[in-house]
C-alpha cells in the first residue's frame, strides 16, 4: 500500500467534497481516512488515501488536483506519506 495525504482548503462552497472525491474515485485513489471542518465559513479536509492502483504518474495527478482546485476555489495538495511525516516532525 502507497499513502498519500491530500489536503483541501479555502473558502467553503457547495459541492467541495464530491468534486473531490469523484476525481479521486475516477483515477482509482481509495479514500481510507477522511476529516473535514468549517471554521468561520473556511473549509478544511484531510484524507489519507491510497494510491497502489494510479495509472497515471504521480506528479500529472498532483499538477491536476491543483487545478481541480483552481476550479472550485480552493487549494489541493497531495503528498506521499513520507515526506508529510518527515514535514512535520518536531
Amino acid at each position: 500500500m502507497r499513502k498519500c495525504v491530500v489536503t483541501v482548503v479555502g473558502k467553503d462552497t457547495v459541492g467541495i467534497i464530491g468534486r473531490v472525491c469523484t476525481y479521486l474515485a475516477e483515477n482509482k485513489v481509495n479514500i481510507l481516512d477522511i476529516s473535514q471542518t468549517i471554521v468561520q465559513d473556511y473549509f478544511n479536509m484531510m484524507m489519507i488515501v491510497d494510491v497502489t492502483k494510479i495509472e497515471k504518474d504521480f506528479s500529472v495527478m498532483g499538477k491536476e488536483l491543483e487545478t481541480l482546485g483552481e476550479e472550485i476555489g480552493v487549494k489541493i495538495n497531495i503528498q506521499r506519506e513520507e515526506i508529510f511525516e518527515k514535514m512535520h516532525r518536531l
